[in-house]
């Protein structure tokens, strides 16, 4: 499907879902932690600060629906489970760490505009979130 085809509107609900499910803030954060290795599900909990187990199971089960991430189990008692890329994830990684970098770079000037903006927009109603 190329951009010009996101005209129509079934293609561009294919493409949201897809996008809603990459661009959000646990998946953007798990994609960089599985980016060059494989990692454990209790390493993950340890390194993505603030998420809860229930919300990092349903981003890796979400991310592995789409194909992104692979899910293996090994058979030891406890069983350990641990999550990677798969080559379609690794290719999705490299733009989001693009996104993810010129915004980290970009940052101060997009808190200026927002600063701007709630200031002007201050005496009519609420800042937008």
């Amino acid at each position: 499907m190329k951009l010009d085809d996101l005209r129509e509107t079934a293609d561009c609900n294919r493409a949201t879902e897809t996008l809603a499910r990459v661009g959000d803030k646990w998946s953007v954060l798990v994609f960089m932690q599985l980016e060059d290795e494989t990692v454990r599900f209790g390493e993950l909990r340890r390194r993505i600060s603030g998420i809860s187990p229930k919300m990092l199971a349903s981003t890796l089960r979400g991310l592995e629906r789409e194909g992104f991430v692979v899910r293996t189990v090994h058979p030891t008692k406890p069983p350990s489970v641990d999550y990677a890329l798969t080559a379609l994830g690794r290719e999705m990684a490299t733009p989001i760490r693009a996104v993810g970098t010129w915004v980290l770079d970009n940052i101060h000037r997009i808190e200026d505009a927002r600063r701007r903006f709630d200031t002007e927009h201050a005496a009519s109603k609420a800042p937008v979130r």
